[in-house]
């Protein structure tokens, strides 16, 4: 069943999870129903930020919410104000010259309280473009500032493109690190990263962060999914289930593979279960999800898929001229399918996760995954119906007067989007492009009085 599969570098063809039609068939699309869903708005909590891209909180029980604007400042809204003093400079450092670049992510040690650890990822301007991974301390004197000197590399990650570096960042209910890697770059992957277990590329990583290997700043999760002993070799008398869990050259940092462009990804702070909004090519944006009971491993298909569809798709013309992308006939299926995608026809361009709500003021909202598209605007609600089914309804449409380019939760599990209105080749200078604003999602029925919402397309 496998003899029409190419062969794939450092890919095993055991390892290749063929996908069913009828799991295909469950992708979830827009026009569904979730059940119980209401109406929705997105309040304004600040504005006047340079491209924010991604907010999160230290569960510290201070209630303060830390942004990271693209072009290299992490920033601080506490008490619904967003202060003057930015938490941590690293313009100096941080490459934001093309929109798919810049400091990506911040997120706080699970034991912060006591340690008062902080982990930042962001592209270095002085090592080309490459993704640094930084863990710093927060200052003694200063509970809103994070104490520059205190930066310590964990792990940098080369690239070989400016674009699809990914490099989001978030700890599990595990405690590890996880770390998404887009495919390197260029379209389509060029440099075939996403099935190859000998690279970073293209992957979901996951890392230990409070012990260090060797002349490695970490340490890798014993239990992580390619990791093969040394061994002596014995060439008969071995399964060929045990032959397709032997990768004695795959990176040990490796969790997932198969990934394109995971700009955003997210784990539901209840369950443990991890969303991952994969940026997709020409036709089809995709989420993916991993289980809690995951033991790592998934292979989500990029580049032999993109979404449930097979890679490359076939333009076809149809009776009246236009070319149409259609599924190549006898194109094999391979891995995990997504549980939600969506077209570039009429949806949108680039997907990007939001979260799953867990907050108590708005119970309603409760166990929620919340998507955007950064190109049109819209947002969707996720959620699996009585028959286990995912189901993904329309939530608002912004018309791209609002362009959402990431998200994250507070405290207390409240979710929010950012947007930044900046064009994708450009400006070289992000402070030059209009500013954003972070926005909470909100029932509608519940907004309250006075506050600012996002303006809906004009039908």
């Amino acid at each position: 069943m496998y003899t029409n599969i190419p062969p794939i570098l450092a890919l095993s063809v055991a390892s290749l999870l063929p996908v069913s039609v009828h799991a295909a068939d469950r992708v979830a699309q827009p026009g569904g129903k979730v059940d119980g869903m209401v109406p929705i708005a997105l309040v304004k909590v600040a504005d006047g930020l340079v491209d924010p891209i991604h907010v999160t909180a230290p569960h510290d029980g201070s209630g303060r919410l830390f942004v990271c604007e693209r072009h290299g400042l992490v920033r601080v809204i506490q008490d619904g104000k967003l202060l003057n003093k930015p938490a941590l400079d690293l313009r100096d450092k941080t490459l934001s010259s093309f929109l798919e670049v810049g400091l990506y992510a911040i997120e706080f040690h699970p034991d912060f309280k006591t340690n008062r650890k902080v982990y930042v990822s962001y592209a270095d301007l002085w090592f080309n473009g490459a993704t640094l991974l930084m863990e710093y301390t927060m200052s003694t004197k200063d509970p809103n500032k994070i104490d520059p000197e205190s930066g310590r590399v964990i792990m940098q990650i080369d690239f070989p493109y400016c674009n699809h570096h990914g490099s989001k960042i978030a700890f599990g209910k595990d405690g590890y690190l996880y770390i998404g890697v887009g495919d390197g770059g260029w379209e389509g992957d060029v440099v075939s990263t996403g099935q190859d277990l000998h690279t970073w590329l293209g992957k979901m990583l996951r890392i230990d962060v409070n012990k260090t290997t060797g002349d490695r700043a970490y340490d890798v999760p014993k239990d992580n999914p390619f990791i093969t002993p040394l061994q002596q070799m014995t060439l008969f008398g071995v399964t060929e289930e045990q032959f397709s869990k032997v990768h004695p050259k795959a990176k040990s940092e490796i969790w997932a593979y198969g990934i394109r462009n995971p700009w955003t990804f997210s784990f539901d702070r209840q369950t443990g279960d991890l969303y991952i909004a994969d940026v997709g090519q020409n036709h089809w944006e995709e989420i993916n999800f991993q289980p809690a009971s995951s033991k790592g491993g998934e292979n989500y298909g990029w580049k032999m898929m993109c979404g449930s569809h097979p890679f490359p798709m076939k333009l076809v013309k149809g009776p009246d001229g236009v070319e149409r992308a259609v599924d190549p006939e006898g194109a094999p299926r391979v891995g995990v399918p997504p549980i939600a995608e969506y077209s570039h026809v009429d949806q949108g361009i680039c997907v990007v996760g939001v979260g799953v709500y867990r907050g108590k003021d708005y119970p309603v909202l409760n166990g929620t995954y919340f998507a955007a598209d950064w190109g049109t605007g819209k947002v969707w609600a996720m959620k699996q119906d009585a028959s286990k089914q995912w189901q993904m309804q329309e939530m608002l449409d912004l018309d791209v007067t609002l362009r959402p380019t990431g998200g994250g939760e507070d405290e207390a599990g409240n979710l929010y989007i950012t947007h930044a209105t900046a064009n994708y080749g450009g400006p070289v200078d992000p402070t030059t492009s209009e500013r954003g604003a972070v926005w909470k999602i909100v029932p509608a029925s519940q907004v309250s009085a006075g506050a600012v919402t996002a303006p809906l397309e004009k039908r």
